[in-house]
């Protein structure tokens, strides 16, 4: 996951809707259904519609019931009340913000290094989005954990994420959130990365034995790193605080690439899981059209 990654929209034609893209369009021409699960768009998934208030707008018109919002940290306070009194008057669910992220350019923070100072920033981090999450009602809020140190055995540097995870969790659990740790692939997008898998991640969640350490889903990630991914869930499903989607290969919308998203759908509709689902992904076309296509996609999958 980088910061700036989720409002771009592939360049690439995408294939013709398959015809259950297309009879969920019919059962539901206006697109005014709710969706079955709270599958959060971002700010870009609807960029034809306007700014960012105006895209929460038109989401909540076709059916969607939550928000996701990598950037809220950074945005300023008057801009974090607005996004929050735009998603309380529409009745949707704050998903994710961004609460510690390493610079990427300098392969940092080293959770699990020698060097101490790198937790302390990182706990600060922390506490300077709790602010953030009660400005938006946010219940989740992405950390990840940083680089490994090739100058240490790895299995002190877990000891390492597993203390300063339990620190962060005795910091955010008196407000009712938590923080959810994402595993980021090493083959595509981020190599180095400390936690590469979601059982990874459990693991670190275990240790840490906090109601305010979980993992974060990313099922794009998985699917590169590891795959088998119903089972992966179901296995680690206890730690498991919030789950995103986004196909492969390409990163855009359910049906462009491999993954099977009906079939995880269903899969968590039996799970019985209410909570939020990001669109951790651009739109495979550019445009109004891709807007289209996004919105069809996941009618498809929510019919499953």
């Amino acid at each position: 996951m980088t910061l700036s990654r989720r409002t771009l929209l592939g360049a690439g034609a995408a294939a013709s809707l398959v015809p259950a893209m297309a009879a969920g369009q019919r059962r539901s021409s206006s697109n005014a259904a709710r969706f079955s699960l709270a599958y959060a768009p971002h700010e870009g998934s609807f960029a034809s519609r306007g700014g960012r208030i105006e895209q929460i707008a038109y989401a909540a018109d076709q059916g969607f019931t939550a928000w996701e919002d990598n950037e809220a940290a950074t945005r300023s306070v008057a801009e974090q009340e607005q996004m929050a009194k735009a998603l309380a008057q529409r009745g949707m669910t704050m998903g994710v913000f961004v609460a510690s992220m390493p610079k990427w350019s300098k392969s940092r923070p080293l959770l699990g290094a020698v060097d101490g100072a790198e937790r302390e920033a990182f706990l600060a981090d922390i506490r300077a989005s709790l602010d953030v999450a009660k400005r938006l009602n946010a219940k989740r809020m992405t950390v990840v954990t940083g680089f490994m140190d090739p100058k240490v055995p790895v299995e002190i540097q877990t000891a390492r994420v597993i203390d300063v995870m339990r620190r962060a969790g005795d910091i955010v659990a008196p407000s009712g959130a938590s923080m959810v740790m994402e595993p980021l692939n090493t083959r595509t997008n981020h190599p180095g990365v400390y936690m590469q898998t979601i059982s990874q991640g459990y693991a670190i969640a275990r240790g840490a034995n906090s109601p305010a350490v979980k993992v974060l889903a990313d099922l794009y990630h998985e699917q590169i790193q590891s795959g088998n991914l119903i089972p992966t869930l179901d296995t680690c499903w206890n730690e498991i605080g919030y789950i995103q989607f986004g196909d492969n290969p390409g990163r855009n919308e359910p049906t462009t690439g491999e993954i099977n998203y009906a079939s995880i759908v269903k899969w968590l509709r039996a799970k019985r899981y209410s909570g939020v689902i990001g669109m951790e992904h651009g739109n495979s076309v550019a445009g109004r059209a891709g807007e289209d296509r996004l919105i069809a996609a996941y009618r498809a999958i929510d019919a499953a």
